[in-house]
């Protein structure tokens, strides 16, 4: 089975192709996995692996190790652009995701006042107002929506709760209107009898619909990059993707990035 991708809470700086010279902070275990959905493409495997022994990052630590790596970039002439919330599994879980995010902040701007923060999120949170403010701080609020139809949200993201629906998380991500980013994964394939492809005329049409209401400020269009714990599924070739993105942009008048 695939396991965990970062065994240290924070880690990089890495490339990343969507936000270039990026520096993670994982606040989920460093020997497992804790996360609200079990996507079939997630890196970091499938939510049966467990939950390891480590549990969430302490406040206080992540500050810590967060101020050293900061000050040791810094002091070594090296470039940042982005830290970005991340990791093996979904970050606002942690009981102090708004507080981290406070002291987050404040570090960036003593060390590397032009870096961005980013927060990747599937967007299963947005329900407490607490995390919903905190990313509203952020610079870059990366909210996941890989569907605008239930089934394919169902069997591709795997949410955890049973009260989780695409119209339901269309409805919160409206909230963010001119400041959130729609991240969105476009792939095909197989899974358990069922056929998964959200790049079909019908999905693409949702999925436009959905953008016109949340009205982000930018939409980010990706596909597979690395191995997938669902090993049948397809990464969607780049001149389609970029076609789809075209299509999108014109029909929402929002700007798409495609990567």
């Amino acid at each position: 089975m695939q396991t965990v991708l970062f065994h240290e809470t924070i880690f990089g700086p890495i490339h990343s192709r969507r936000l270039g010279t990026s520096l993670g902070v994982n606040l989920t275990p460093n020997d497992g996995k804790i996360c609200s959905f079990d996507c079939l493409y997630c890196e970091a495997g499938f939510n049966a692996q467990g939950p390891g022994t480590t549990g969430f990052a302490p406040r206080a630590e992540v500050a810590r190790l967060l101020e050293c790596r900061l000050a040791r970039m810094k002091e070594e002439g090296n470039g940042l652009d982005v830290i970005t919330f991340s990791g093996n599994g979904e970050p606002t879980l942690h009981p102090d995701f708004p507080a981290i995010v406070d002291d987050t902040i404040a570090l960036r701007d003593r060390f590397f006042p032009a870096a961005k923060v980013s927060v990747l999120t599937n967007s299963t949170r947005l329900g407490d107002p607490e995390v919903c403010r905190a990313l509203m701080k952020v610079d870059n609020n990366i909210l996941k929506l890989d569907s605008a139809l239930e089934n394919t949200v169902r069997v591709l993201d795997r949410p955890n709760s049973p009260g989780f629906s695409a119209e339901g998380v269309t409805e919160l991500l409206r909230q963010f209107a001119g400041q959130g980013i729609i991240q969105t994964m476009m792939l095909r394939g197989r899974w358990e009898g069922q056929t998964i492809d959200n790049t079909t005329e019908a999905e693409v049409e949702a999925l436009i619909g959905a953008y016109r209401r949340i009205c982000p400020r930018e939409i980010m269009l990706y596909s597979i990059d690395r191995p997938t714990p669902a090993r049948s599924l397809e990464k969607i070739p780049a001149g389609e993707l970029r076609a789809i993105g075209e299509r999108i942009s014109l029909a929402t008048g929002i700007p798409v990035q495609v990567n």
